[in-house]
């Protein structure tokens, strides 16, 4: 059963999601909450169902849209709550050669949501930046987009010189993607693969326990 902020997510109502989130924190539901019981859900669903074809890219994205408002109202208070754990560190980006960013963009809004710094390299990144960016982070973990078979390989590129760098060689790198799988994740040697952007907060999530 959704709730009002769920709904909200789901239909990609910015107004609607505007004035809800307002009213529970009016009503003195702290921010985390609100983050674990209501957005993250409905994004959660939002994955599901696209993933079942019941949702279109359009509507995902208007859904995106309503999920980035709702974490810049609650990004004060989340900033503000002493006891909030805190997050590791992502660097995001699609890499070279490829421009698109619709899948990166939704897997940012939700490790956002959840509480994670993220550091999105934006496209068509090439290898060296992603080094230098977990580098000077101190990433934890590095997300690699792709939306092109011709690109995919790319990723390969990029695992190997993480791996043949002592610093940086235990980072986990996580892979998405519509020509990406779970056997070709195994083949390149990265740690996940995640098809969905609600699954890959959730693998991120194994990956850190």
């Amino acid at each position: 059963m959704t709730n009002a902020v769920q709904s909200a997510i789901i239909l990609g109502n910015i107004r609607s999601i505007q004035d809800d989130i307002s009213n529970l924190l009016d009503d003195g539901i702290l921010a985390q909450t609100i983050l674990d019981e209501h957005l993250l859900p409905g994004m959660t669903i939002v994955g599901e169902r696209f993933k079942r074809n019941e949702m279109f890219l359009p509507q995902v994205l208007m859904s995106g849209q309503a999920m980035q408002t709702a974490i810049d109202i609650l990004k004060p208070h989340l900033l503000e709550n002493p006891n909030q754990e805190k997050k590791l560190t992502v660097v995001i980006g699609t890499v070279k050669g490829d421009m698109h960013d619709i899948g990166k963009n939704l897997v940012r809004i939700m490790l956002m949501g959840a509480g994670f710094t993220v550091i999105d390299l934006g496209v068509n990144v090439p290898s060296a930046r992603f080094l230098e960016a977990a580098a000077q982070n101190s990433a934890q973990v590095v997300c690699l987009s792709a939306l092109l078979s011709s690109t995919m390989n790319n990723m390969k590129e990029i695992v190997q010189s993480f791996r043949h760098d002592p610093k940086l060689k235990d980072t986990l790198i996580l892979i998405g993607g519509a020509p990406v799988n779970s056997d070709f994740c195994e083949s390149i040697g990265a740690d996940g693969y995640a098809p969905t952007a609600p699954g890959a907060v959730k693998q991120i999530q194994n990956m850190i326990d």
